[in-house]
């Protein structure tokens, strides 16, 4: 007879170098992400945000339409070596600018053109 071979043991694909700290967003820069959202939304050219805390990094992603791709994301992350925070914008994979500074990173929505309804 032949024998069933069953995989019995459980593997953690998570188990590597874990880091020591959880990314997230304070309440001042939620305010400040928000800010800068809701004068988008009222000029009606963002409909949509989602915040995903990731653990190595926290996310508020921009959206035109709740069920598209992110028009914009926001990411917090821990910058060279874990010595500082650093803040990223991306217009989808496009860098757009990365800084040390949410302010100077949420400037870069100020030189932004803002689409045209014909």
């Amino acid at each position: 007879m032949h024998k069933r071979c069953w995989m019995t043991a459980v593997y953690y694909l998570n188990k590597g170098k874990k880091s020591s700290q959880h990314i997230t967003f304070n309440k001042q820069e939620i305010g400040q992400l928000l800010s800068v959202y809701s004068q988008r939304v009222a000029k009606g050219e963002w409909r949509d945000y989602a915040i995903d805390m990731l653990g190595d990094c926290a996310v508020f992603s921009i959206f035109r339409h709740a069920h598209e791709t992110p028009l914009f994301s926001v990411v917090k992350s821990m910058g060279h070596k874990n010595r500082y925070e650093e803040y990223t914008v991306f217009n989808g994979h496009k860098k757009l600018k990365r800084t040390r500074s949410l302010t100077e990173a949420l400037e870069v929505f100020n030189n932004i053109l803002h689409p045209v309804s014909y």
